[in-house]
Formats: C-alpha cells, structure tokens, sequence
C-alpha cells in the first residue's frame, strides 16, 4: 500500500504545480474576489490547502508549523504562498518515503480542530482522507479558474499517470 502514497504524493505535487501556474494567470483582483468556493477565493483555497496540509502534516510527524484555524490566510501573496507550497509538497513527499508499510494498518490518534474530540482510525486511513482532501480543494481551484473564463485544467489521476511516464502500480 505504500507505494500508493507515494503515488499520491508524487501527484499531490505534479497537480499543484499545474494549479499554481494557472493561478499565475489571474489578477490580483481574481485571485482576491470571492467566486463561491467554500474558502471564497482562490486565495483563500489555496491557503486552506496549505493551513491543511500542514494540520495534518504536524499531526503524522510531530513537527513543524500548524494553524490554530483551517481559514487561515497565511501568504496574501501568490508567490510566497507557492514557495510554501513547494515546500510544504517536497516535506510531504519525504515523510511518505519515510513510512513502513507496517504502520500503515497501526493506529492514530489525533484531534481535529473543529471539534476537539480524540479520533483513532488506522494511518493508511487518514493518509489517504489527507490525500483525497487535497484533490476535493483542487476541484474548487478549478471551478474557480473555469468560472472566470480561464482554461479548463487536467488534474485526472490517470493523465498524471501517463505524464510522469512510471507504472505507478
């Protein structure tokens, strides 16, 4: 199963570089304009994505900075947010090189900010809610772009599979 994580990081990755190029093509004003995603703007997707990813990454690791909130503005800038995200995908993609298969089916326990109540599930299980989070808040991005008159975005797993030229499983 691990080598499905490491899949979805690869991608994790591969997919928010397309994304962020194509944010690269807004204006300040549309990456600021509410367009009805849950987080309202691309701004405020793409820092939930970061605020989220960073969450979860402190609560598989241990380390590293988290937000108190899963609104959290942290970069109003696009390129600092994408030097972040850069970042935060080459940490992501290191801490799953780094997970034995074993621990995969081992217990964690968290708490979520939204409601502060212990949950246990098996780690596989989180990572892979971890993953598919990411992918739910791209969608938004997308929708975002599209709704302003920009290029649709391939984001499909499989096209990332015949991209990156590796038989993935």
């Amino acid at each position: 199963m691990k080598d499905h994580f490491e899949m979805f990081a690869a991608y994790n990755r591969w997919a928010n570089e397309t994304l962020y190029a194509a944010a690269a093509t807004l204006t300040p004003e549309e990456f600021d304009s509410n367009r009805g995603a849950h987080f309202g703007s691309m701004k405020g997707t793409l820092n939930h994505l970061l605020c989220a990813d960073r969450i979860w990454m402190r609560r598989f690791t241990g380390a590293g900075d988290a937000p108190a909130a899963l609104n959290v503005i942290l970069f109003e800038e696009l390129s600092a947010l994408e030097t972040a995200r850069k970042a935060e995908d080459e940490r992501i993609a290191d801490w799953v090189a780094g997970v034995e298969e074993e621990s995969l089916g081992q217990n964690f326990t968290y708490t979520p900010i939204t409601n502060p109540q212990l949950v246990t599930q098996k780690l596989g299980s989180a990572m892979f809610h971890f993953f598919n989070h990411q992918t739910h808040h791209r969608g938004q991005c997308h929708m975002i772009l599209t709704g302003l008159g920009k290029p649709s975005l391939i984001l499909d797993l499989v096209y990332f599979q015949r991209f990156a030229g590796k038989q993935w499983l």
